[in-house]
């Protein structure tokens, strides 16, 4: 829940100058009330491999659900991708695994493209958790998911979104090592290695490369960085 127009002109700017790497796909989460106006000037500016995600959407079509947004309006407005279970939306929302599932599932029933988002918390980490609640997290989801082909997974460590505390690139690896084995056993092999797993937690211009390197981490969901300069910096990580 950050910008203007103003800000945002400029996050599109700076991308329209920094010579992004051809092969890295770059998607702005935009607030509601900015999604046309960011996919309009990333068209403008000519950015071919930028698009627009909206930060969240609602688990029912349509209906007396005052505040909501429903992903026919995102459709409506050419808004082809989605985030969703975000560890704000499960921790301050209280969005359950439930709810998050039934989102996911109306957005591809919709053909919308999802960013699916799932992580520890400190506790858990600290209590050797860490595969079981992001297991069980995917496990939730599976159920509603009919095209892998247009899911992403973010994993994002919930002690390290905004904290400044960033896992480390071994750490961020052995959580992506787990999710591409838990895709091969649960899902299929092929599945496994076609789905892209995003890092979120942190994620800044000095340790995006490092993180890069990782050879299950193929990309980032990237925070307070996307309002920075050095968001060019994270998109190209791997140029």
């Amino acid at each position: 829940m950050n910008g203007t127009k103003a800000e945002i002109a400029t996050i599109v700017d700076n991308l329209s100058k920094g010579d992004l790497d051809p092969n890295t796909e770059v998607t702005l989460g935009a607030p509601f009330v900015y999604l046309e106006f960011t996919k309009n000037l990333a068209q403008e500016k000519g950015l071919a491999t930028v698009s627009v995600a909206a930060q969240n959407s609602s688990a029912k079509k349509n209906g007396a659900f005052t505040g909501d947004t429903s992903v026919l309006m995102l459709k409506d407005i050419g808004i082809n991708w989605v985030i969703l279970g975000h560890s704000e939306r499960r921790s301050v929302f209280q969005e359950s695994d439930a709810t998050i599932s039934e989102k996911i599932g109306l957005a591809l029933a919709e053909g919308l493209k999802v960013i699916a988002c799932i992580g520890e918390t400190k506790d858990q980490r600290v209590a050797n958790q860490t595969n079981d609640v992001i297991g069980n997290q995917m496990a939730a989801m599976k159920g509603n998911i009919s095209d892998w082909s247009r899911v992403v997974i973010a994993y994002e460590p919930v002690w390290a979104i905004g904290t400044g505390l960033v896992a480390t690139p071994e750490q961020a690896q052995d959580a992506h090592a787990f999710l591409r084995k838990w895709l091969t056993d649960n899902v299929s092999a092929d599945v496994s290695a076609a789905t892209r797993i995003l890092y979120g937690g942190s994620v800044t211009g000095a340790n995006c490369q490092e993180l890069a390197k990782k050879p299950d981490i193929d990309g980032f969901l990237v925070g307070g960085a996307s309002l920075k300069p050095e968001f060019v910096q994270i998109v190209n990580s791997r140029k």
